[in-house]
């Protein structure tokens, strides 16, 4: 589910990131290729993203729903979903020389839930563009207080 494509130009390829695992929530993130965008060969080492090992961080119950960003040839830049709970989900942002391993992540969510707010239980599904002008990621996400779901938008500045 929640597959995000780019083509490379640099490779000449299409490349796809997608949530995969149980059907109510994904569990892990893997990764695709293709040289038509129509017929795909999955990666054999998936997945390529797992939940934190690190039983104390805010990811490390399931990870999903990814967007992707190749910033320069050798790195990428990944925004997805942690969770904490089935029901807690961040948006944690996590980078990568070839997109597909080492990716260094953090403890911390660029974006988390805020109280009594439209966001109040979830942040989940992330959509990033870069404004290169004003040097800032603008990022569409879902908030979800309860079972109602809106979207919001933040501005992330670090990369």
């Amino acid at each position: 589910m929640n597959p995000h494509v780019i083509y490379d130009n640099e490779d000449k390829i299409f490349k796809m990131w997608y949530a995969a695992g149980e059907t109510y929530e994904p569990d892990v993130i893997c990764y695709a290729i293709s040289k038509d965008g129509i017929n795909w060969i999955k990666y054999k080492g998936n997945p390529i993203f797992l939940p934190n090992k690190n039983l104390l961080s805010f990811d490390s119950f399931k990870v999903g729903a990814c967007d992707i960003h190749k910033i320069t040839n050798k790195k990428y830049l990944m925004f997805y979903i942690g969770y904490t709970d089935i029901n807690t989900a961040k948006i944690f942002v996590v980078e990568s020389e070839n997109g597909i391993n080492n990716w260094k992540r953090s403890n911390k969510p660029i974006i988390k839930p805020t109280k009594n707010k439209f966001d109040n239980d979830a942040c989940y599904k992330p959509s990033a563009f870069y404004d290169s002008k004003n040097n800032r990621w603008l990022l569409w996400y879902n908030g979800r207080a309860k079972e109602v779901e809106y979207i919001g938008v933040a501005f992330y500045y670090k990369y």
